[in-house]
């Protein structure tokens, strides 16, 4: 399993899609098959504005790329103009409320006129500091603080947690203490209704108990089908009956996580979810077709205040076009110490007897391959790693050091990676002697001799 975070816009945009497609298993909507008070998919209107702050070193462009990216949006997304709206930003961002990145109530003109203001700046959220450039604007849900909830769905070795608390929103607290838990352990059944309402509905109102259920049950069915790990939603609204209509669900404001290893199987529906006639935009038709290419590829954003590198996107990007594994990450571009290490264990083996010996100060990058990746791809990994590490003007007066290493390789044909590292090194033979590189290497497996 690999749990990669996911933008707000593309977790909502699952989740209006996929929660009256997904099959619920029949028990766990049995006692509520004949009720008239069953969840009613809200309509799908979400804006989303991404924001290229490559354009920032001339800013009459940059201000013009803003205004025209916001007209293009009331073009696309016309109820923009006509709703009450709420804007965030979009970037994985925690208690965007409390740190004030929040806009409530507001006219297209203020929402339009605050991501202005916003786009491109620089913030300090918690201790991180990150450039605003994506932001979420979506139709603001009036409603009274004792209809807000807050529910979250996330796995653990012995199977999937659903916790539930009857108070929800900004000031929910410590969620694990005062939640309400209902365990589906890996060998269980799906959860029926009953047990949804006795272990997580207690402290709600007898009406709002149906609505309720089927949310929950087709909450957690999306959950399993698409792979996520981690899913929450807060506040999740539940708006009191009416005698004109039933209690209505609305998500909020949600935080996810999908399984990234489950993109050959999940993908496709993590697409068409997202594919542009079924976002809402105007002008253009719905569609139920499934494919995989009926969408775009899920995006998995890196953390807040942590841009990729250029050499960090373009191996994340090769890793993206194979089944082995290449992964990097630069802690310390001046660091003495850099490493190519071939599997995920061993590369955290390396890191910490580094660290152990005193020397994570110098520790310039941490990352792996490993899952049998070809010359071509081993070369391009190696070559990324040694124009790094060979790239300052100025060479160390210690020189430097590469770690070449791993265990004992299983699968991985250790002659055919060596090439490519050894065509890397061939092509870096004189930039590796004017830095004074030592170069160290431990790696056995099939071919290892050769």
């Amino acid at each position: 399993m690999s749990a990669k975070a996911v933008r707000e816009y593309d977790g909502k945009l699952l989740l209006a899609h996929w929660l009256h497609r997904v099959a619920v298993p029949s028990t766990s909507t049995e006692s509520t098959a004949t009720s008239g008070s069953k969840f009613i998919q809200p309509t799908t209107r979400l804006a989303h504005i991404s924001i290229d702050t490559s354009l920032l070193q001339d800013k009459a462009q940059f201000d013009q790329h803003v205004r025209s990216t916001l007209d293009q949006l009331e073009v696309s997304h016309p109820w923009l103009l006509t709703n009450k709206l709420v804007a965030k930003p979009d970037q994985l961002i925690k208690r965007r409320g409390k740190s004030g990145l929040l806009l409530l109530n507001a006219d297209w003109a203020d929402a339009r006129a605050w991501i202005e203001k916003h786009a491109a700046k620089d913030v300090l959220v918690d201790s991180v500091a990150g450039v605003l450039k994506t932001f979420l604007v979506e139709p603001f849900i009036p409603h009274p603080s004792n209809t807000e909830y807050y529910i979250c769905i996330n796995s653990d070795r012995d199977g999937d947690n659903i916790l539930f608390t009857h108070e929800g929103g900004i000031e929910v607290g410590d969620v694990d203490a005062k939640a309400l838990k209902l365990q589906v352990k890996v060998q269980d059944a799906f959860p029926t209704a009953e047990s949804i309402s006795s272990a997580l509905l207690v402290h709600v109102p007898e009406a709002k108990h149906d609505v309720l259920v089927d949310f929950i049950s087709r909450l957690y069915a999306v959950y399993i089908d698409l792979h996520f790990t981690y899913l929450e939603i807060n506040p999740l609204v539940v708006l009191d009956p009416t005698e004109d209509e039933p209690a209505r669900v609305y998500y909020l404001d949600l935080a996810a996580k999908l399984d990234q290893t489950a993109e050959f199987e999940a993908g496709p529906k993590w697409a068409i979810a997202r594919a542009p006639q079924n976002i809402g935009i105007a002008g253009v038709a719905p569609s139920s077709a499934v494919g995989a290419d009926a969408g775009p590829g899920m995006d998995f954003p890196a953390p807040f205040g942590r841009e990729l590198t250029k050499e960090e996107a373009y191996v994340q990007e090769l890793d993206s076009k194979t089944g082995a594994s290449l992964k990097l990450t630069i802690l310390n571009k001046d660091g003495r110490i850099w490493t190519m290490v071939a599997g995920g264990g061993a590369s955290v083996v390396y890191s910490d007897a580094i660290a152990a010996l005193g020397q994570a100060h110098e520790l310039a990058n941490y990352g792996e391959y490993s899952g049998a990746p070809t010359e071509t791809q081993t070369y391009e990994y190696a070559k990324t790693i040694l124009d790094l590490m060979t790239r300052s003007a100025v060479p160390h007066p210690d020189g430097k050091v590469l770690i070449i290493g791993g265990g004992i390789a299983n699968f991985t044909n250790v002659a055919s990676t060596f090439k490519g590292i050894v065509r890397a090194l061939t092509e870096f033979k004189q930039p590796l002697i004017a830095h004074k590189v030592r170069i160290f290497v431990r790696r056995g497996g099939p071919n290892y001799q050769e």
